[in-house]
């Protein structure tokens, strides 16, 4: 096995790399409450925490102890932390990846003269996985669509981009029920703009044709009740209201637990 971080391949950078374990769920943040005079503790639910992901590795005999430190040198800069959350890709488990940097220190213990062995463990602040080929939709007409989300198993946090003409007033809108939730747009949008919304960072922006940043989205929507997409079937219904609807485009942004 080998691992693919930041888009490079450990192989090519001269390491050996492997699982030894893997995490099937990720810590538990529990929330209890202890009332007096009852047996037990209250139960408040749970959420899931960080995800660590460890990986086993070791570096082949080199010509000299000196490569070997060189080898070593090219994984300190090619994994530092100090850059930030990185795509990972787990060979093994190849239709996914994770948003991962390291949380620990990397001791290369000595095996021969020239070759080492170490572990490398990776936090993963969002624990989940998400799908290296996405699930994406279209919508271009108004009513009630059925879609159906394969890839991964829990709800996901989709990316709307709708297109359409909305003058402003206070009685013109589109408005987009996900599953029962409305999210109604009211605010000026015009037809050479797309209304961008990410579920995943919980905020909005418009942009033009081309992807450039116009000006925030979040004072065109009437509340912030970002959608969600189920594992299977999602509803999704589309109304306008004074207003001309044109398109919307969903990125699932499919993921594992």
């Amino acid at each position: 096995m080998g691992f693919i971080y930041n888009g490079i391949n450990s192989k090519n950078m001269k390491i050996k790399a492997r699982l030894t374990s893997w995490q099937a769920s990720p810590a538990l943040r529990n929330t209890y409450e202890v009332v007096p005079g009852k047996a037990g503790v209250a139960d408040f639910g749970c959420d899931i925490s960080e995800r660590i992901i460890t990986i086993s590795c070791s570096i082949y005999p080199q010509k000299s102890f000196a490569d070997l430190v060189s080898v070593l040198d090219d994984l300190a800069e090619w994994l530092n932390p100090m850059n930030g959350l990185k795509q990972l890709i787990l060979e093994d488990i190849p239709n996914r990846f994770f948003y991962a940097r390291l949380t620990e220190q990397v001791d290369c213990e000595r095996l021969l003269r020239t070759a080492g062995a170490f572990e490398l463990k990776f936090i993963c602040p969002d624990p989940h996985a998400y799908a290296l080929t996405d699930e994406q939709f279209t919508i271009s007409s108004v009513g009630t669509h059925e879609l159906q989300r394969i890839t991964g198993n829990t709800d996901s946090e989709p990316i709307y981009q709708l297109k359409g003409t909305i003058s402003g007033s206070t009685s013109t809108y589109i408005s987009i029920t996900t599953n029962g939730e409305e999210l109604r747009v009211v605010g000026a949008l015009t037809a050479d703009e797309v209304l961008v919304i990410d579920s995943g960072l919980v905020t909005a922006k418009i942009t033009d044709a081309n992807g450039n940043t116009l000006r925030n989205g979040l004072p065109v929507l009437d509340e912030l009740n970002f959608p969600v997409l189920h594992k299977g079937e999602n509803e999704i219904t589309v109304s306008a209201v004074g207003a001309t609807f044109s398109e919307l485009k969903i990125l699932a942004k499919s993921r594992w637990r």
